[in-house]
């Protein structure tokens, strides 16, 4: 075997192990968490809210912190989805471009990024103190902002990047407008990966548990409105497997099952919706 067959054989070796051990990763968290959390999953978990104790192995369910979840990660991906779309048209060369006004918006939103989502916790936290807040789901809302905003702006900012420069140069020649522009073809163009976008904020979203851990707070109902504090999947996880009843325990891999399943099923739509709006893409 020649050195060029060689270094083909290592190089897909080396790929297939890695497809084999992100498969595998996925697999093996999957079947533990399922495995654990066999005998407390039921329709009642879904069906009802935490009363009082249960955390303790009393009767109840996980409803309260299914739907926190759902209004959390909803109500932050809808709002950052407000600042992350006009910031990520304004960086394309029909605006901002390649000026260095732009460099370091993408600088500043790559750090933002990279950020502990413990530290915005500890910033909306900071706030609320100073505002005189309580923990809420509006306040639970504004951090998961502050945690979904730079992730959407940057992954619409690389997906209108790649839009051919030749499909504005036509719409140009026919005498648009940028902003005519940027409706009528960039963001058609680009509407599979601008989906894809917002979906993978809101996945982040729903499962992260450090943003709101101060902000959120806990609760054993339904919230009712915007300055009631609200439970949530990943902090139920949390304080369920922090109690020494291996029953609890058990609950909390249930919730962790559906905490999974909720983000695969975004994945999944991430990926029919960019297939679904692909015929809109100039082939």
């Amino acid at each position: 075997m020649d050195r060029r067959r060689l270094e083909e054989a290592v190089v897909k070796a080396l790929m297939l192990l890695s497809t084999g051990l992100i498969t595998g990763s996925l697999g093996a968290i999957l079947g533990v968490v399922l495995w654990r959390g066999r005998a407390a999953f039921n329709v009642a978990i879904l069906t009802r809210t935490s009363q009082g104790g249960y955390s303790l192995g009393q009767e109840g369910g996980i409803l309260n912190a299914i739907v926190g979840s759902l209004c959390l990660a909803g109500g932050a991906t809808a709002l950052a989805l407000l600042l992350a779309l006009p910031a990520a048209l304004f960086l394309q060369s029909d605006y901002a471009g390649r000026s260095r006004w732009a460099s370091w918006c993408r600088l500043s939103f790559d750090a933002l990024w990279g950020v502990p989502s413990i530290v915005y916790g500890a910033f909306g936290f900071t706030l609320m103190l100073l505002l005189g807040m309580r923990a809420s789901l509006l306040a639970g809302m504004v951090v998961l902002v502050g945690v979904e905003w730079p992730i959407m702006v940057r992954a619409m900012d690389e997906v209108l990047r790649l839009v051919s420069a030749e499909l504005k140069e036509a719409a140009y020649a026919l005498g648009s407008t940028p902003w005519e522009t940027m409706q009528a073809a960039v963001l058609r163009q680009a509407l599979p990966g601008l989906v894809t976008a917002v979906l993978l904020a809101l996945g982040r979203g729903i499962g992260d548990a450090a943003s709101i851990l101060f902000t959120a707070g806990y609760s054993d109902y339904l919230p009712r409105s915007l300055g009631d504090p609200v439970a949530s999947l990943p902090l139920a996880v949390f304080f369920q497997l922090a109690t020494p009843f291996p029953e609890v325990q058990q609950r909390a891999y249930a919730a962790a099952a559906v905490l999974l399943s909720l983000v695969l099923l975004i994945s999944l739509a991430s990926r029919w919706l960019a297939r679904r709006l692909g015929q809109y893409v100039l082939q």
